[in-house]
């Protein structure tokens, strides 16, 4: 990264003032000797805070005030009497809804090493509809010593690979600042966790650190793509077979806006970006909605295939925010036709993403993650392919009741996009697409990037997964369990109304294994089924579809 200077910026105009109105009083004083005496404690206060400034300029631990020096403070006051503010500010946020205030509050605390214990009980009614928990056992087990830990490879990979049960979802070089990719990429080397490097490609800095990386390749082919922006064999070949890259996962949309391509806007498309992606300097980087290099299911099948032989046998997946059900229908079709599965497939959900999307798209498109998770275990289960396929989960985990719940509906890992966006300092200030990022971890500019210090950052991403499988283990002994794997539907339960609750196996009811290949009724799958083609993604009506009247 290029050296960095600290020109006047408005954002240390406070720091400047100071400095300046001290200046000109020690010189008034020079001047009139005789008002020495009334200009003492004015120059003192100006002088202590132009230290304090220049010291917020020179400390690590804090990004917004090697940002915003001085005037930052406001901020940390504000959070030593937030459990005063908290009902005048935050009051809509603390409503059980899937993301609060309270889980941010937890990441800081297992980040930075501090007590993440609270006093007083649940802060949620739990007896409001949507509330949810998980049962415990009277005969918990003891909690486990070592990190939970899976194996993801099957039959057809040569170099299966040991991958945490969480893990750093996708989040690119460009959206993110170069300190932020290896303060992430050190954590996960320390943790040994995978970070997944987000469709922009691999960049220098996700090598710089040495973590194991999961390489997601999407429509824009960002580091293996020719000229005219079309998949490069040979350029894939050569990344891919570097040892640091364990897993390949093509990218068939993402949570935040599924059906519309990667976005990364002009202010934040740098010459270095522009290098890296082979993209043009300033102007929006809008990936295709839809892969090149194939255009059909079975198309998607020989595309794993060609990356997996490529790659010298190393786990290929793909990621996807499911949509149309006949559509991942025909994909599982596809395996049945070819004989070629993928090793893994990543389901994100729509409420998931960090990256810019239109609002419509944000707050209305695509499946949520659990039922998606929930269909796509089926549709496996369904077809018999899923003791071969491992399932991964993204879409707002950040605790590890979050991760245990997913497992339950079928994932095998989780990934987490905000929980490790927040251990890097991330406040939410939701400025990621205008490059003016307070705590320069969305920023390319590197007045801004300077403010994330790596060295203590990656110490806070490593602090986060560690704390969090802790709690994880301690939850899955607490339910009498030996891996969080063992979750099951009937582990967890939901008010539905005031008197009335479900387990989730009630509300998410199991496919019998092989029902799809053997003619299954189930009204989730009957007509999606029957409409799944193999060979398109378009469904095939067996009758006209209905019209409205």
């Amino acid at each position: 990264m290029r050296a960095v200077t600290l020109p006047f910026t408005p954002r240390f105009i406070v720091l400047t003032s100071c400095v300046v109105v001290a200046i000109l009083m020690i010189g008034l004083g020079v001047v009139r000797p005789s008002w020495r005496g009334v200009l003492v404690i004015p120059v003192t206060v100006f002088a202590g805070l132009a230290l304090v400034g220049f010291y917020d300029l020179a400390q690590a631990r804090h990004a917004v005030l090697r940002n915003y020096p001085i005037s930052a403070h406001l901020r940390f006051l504000l959070e030593q009497i937030r459990p005063e503010i908290r009902q005048y500010f935050f009051e809509s946020e603390n409503d059980g809804t899937p993301f609060s205030r309270d889980k941010r509050a937890v990441v800081y605390q297992r980040a930075k090493m501090v007590l993440d214990k609270r006093p007083f009980g649940t802060q949620h009614d739990v007896y409001q509809e949507g509330y949810e928990w998980l049962r415990h056992s009277m005969a918990p087990r003891p909690v486990a010593q070592e990190p939970f830990r899976i194996t993801v490879g099957g039959p057809d990979c040569a170099k299966p690979v040991s991958l945490s049960v969480l893990n750093v979802s996708a989040m690119s070089f460009g959206a993110l600042s170069a300190n932020a990719i290896r303060a992430l990429n050190a954590g996960a080397r320390k943790g040994n966790f995978a970070h997944d490097t987000g469709e922009g490609g691999v960049s220098p800095y996700h090598h710089e650190n040495g973590g194991d990386l999961i390489w997601e390749i999407g429509s824009g082919y960002f580091s293996c793509r020719n000229t005219d922006g079309t998949f490069s064999a040979d350029r894939f070949a050569a990344l891919a077979t570097l040892d640091q890259i364990k897993m390949i996962e093509i990218k068939i949309s993402q949570g935040a806006k599924p059906g519309h391509g990667g976005v990364l806007p002009a202010a934040k498309v740098s010459a270095e970006i522009a290098a890296i992606r082979g993209i043009e300097t300033g102007q929006d980087c809008i990936s295709p909605a839809r892969h090149g290099a194939f255009s059909n299911p079975i198309g998607l099948m020989e595309f794993i295939a060609t990356l997996r032989r490529l790659s010298g046998g190393k786990p290929v997946g793909f990621k996807l925010c499911v949509g149309h059900p006949w559509e991942f229908l025909g994909i599982c079709k596809a395996m049945l036709e070819t004989g070629i599965y993928p090793d893994f497939i990543v389901v994100d959900g729509k409420e998931g993403g960090t990256g810019a999307a239109p609002p419509e798209f944000l707050d209305h498109l695509g499946i949520p993650m659990r039922e998606g998770l929930n269909f796509v275990h089926n549709a496996l289960v369904g077809i018999g392919a899923r003791d071969r396929i491992r399932l991964g989960a993204s879409g707002k985990i950040v605790t590890a009741f979050d991760i245990a719940r997913a497992m339950s509906l079928g994932a095998d890992w989780c990934n987490s996009a905000r929980g490790f966006m927040f251990a890097l300092g991330c406040i939410q200030s939701l400025s990621c697409h205008t490059d003016r990022c307070p705590t320069g971890v969305t920023t390319q500019d590197p007045t801004r990037a300077r403010a994330l210090v790596v060295s203590d950052k990656s110490e806070r991403v490593y602090n986060f997964h560690r704390a969090t499988l802790q709690t994880l283990a301690e939850l899955t002994a607490a339910a009498g369990l030996a891996h969080p794997n063992d979750f099951k539907p009937v582990h967890f339960c939901r008010r539905v109304t005031v008197h009335e609750v479900a387990t989730f196996a009630e509300l998410y009811p199991a496919l019998r294994p092989g029902a799809l290949v053997l003619g299954s009724n189930d009204a989730r799958f009957h007509e999606a089924w029957s409409m799944a083609r193999a060979d398109t993604f378009d469904a095939v009506w067996t009758e006209a579809p209905p019209r409205p009247a």
